[in-house]
């Protein structure tokens, strides 16, 4: 009974950080695309050259891309094991794209200046709605934690009581 415990513990919590994985790689793999390909808002570290600019993001998307491949490598094998729980999945996709993308817009925006979302005289609105929906993300991932949680530990107890 401890084993089954530990072993569904453990695919809780696998489930959880391949959606974490997932969730950097996909919400940095847009934030590439949309706003340093497609808009030309900015680049990874615009504090010299274009061309320093442009290798940044060269970097940022290979750690998008290792990101995102760990997290898949992570949603095969639990669907080999038949431990992938979709929806506890998505909760740590959100999750980890509002983590990235809230640390992007107060650590590396505000603190570290490396780069602003865009730059306008009114920056600060930019802001808001990126940090207000980094924060939305991780709302809405803790909230599918949380109840998938509860879901697969009453899931258990009944398989244990035989009921």
């Amino acid at each position: 009974m401890e084993g089954e415990k530990f072993v569904h513990n453990n695919y809780l919590t696998r489930n959880v950080w391949s959606g974490l994985f997932f969730g950097f790689g996909l919400i940095a793999f847009f934030d590439e695309a949309v706003f340093h390909q497609l808009l030309h808002w900015h680049h990874f570290y615009d504090k010299s050259t274009r061309e320093i600019g442009l290798v940044s993001d060269g970097f940022f998307h290979a750690f998008s891309w290792f990101a995102t491949i760990a997290g898949l490598f992570m949603v095969a094998d639990l669907r080999r094991r038949e431990a992938w729980m979709v929806k506890r999945w998505w909760g740590g996709v959100l999750l980890g794209a509002g983590i990235f993308q809230l640390y992007d817009g107060l650590i590396q925006h505000k603190i570290f200046g490396l780069h602003q979302i865009r730059y306008v005289d009114n920056v600060i609105y930019y802001d808001w709605v990126w940090n207000v929906t980094a924060l939305i993300m991780i709302i809405a991932g803790g909230v599918l934690l949380k109840a998938t949680g509860k879901k697969s530990q009453r899931i258990r107890e009944s398989k244990i009581h035989g009921a």
